[in-house]
């Protein structure tokens, strides 16, 4: 699978109001998702297919990740 992530379009979270720490996201021209950590735009980059995303995003919704939630489960 190829990922050129050279012209990646990336977007910081809507609640990172300016701070340095933060995710950015951007679509790939193949389709795929890239995720990464602003502070190191240089460092590792995350890639996800379509579905994948799609069900990280599910989770997210429906609060799966939530820190209650987590520690309710371990």
């Amino acid at each position: 699978m190829h990922n050129d992530i050279t012209k990646a379009a990336w977007r910081k979270a809507s609640y990172c109001n300016g701070a340095s720490a933060c995710v950015e996201v951007a679509p790939l021209a193949d389709g795929n998702v890239a995720l990464r950590d602003s502070k190191q735009q240089d460092g590792p980059v995350l890639v996800f297919t379509p579905s994948e995303w799609a069900a990280f995003v599910a989770g997210v919704q429906d609060r799966q990740f939530d820190l209650d939630t987590l520690a309710a489960s371990s």
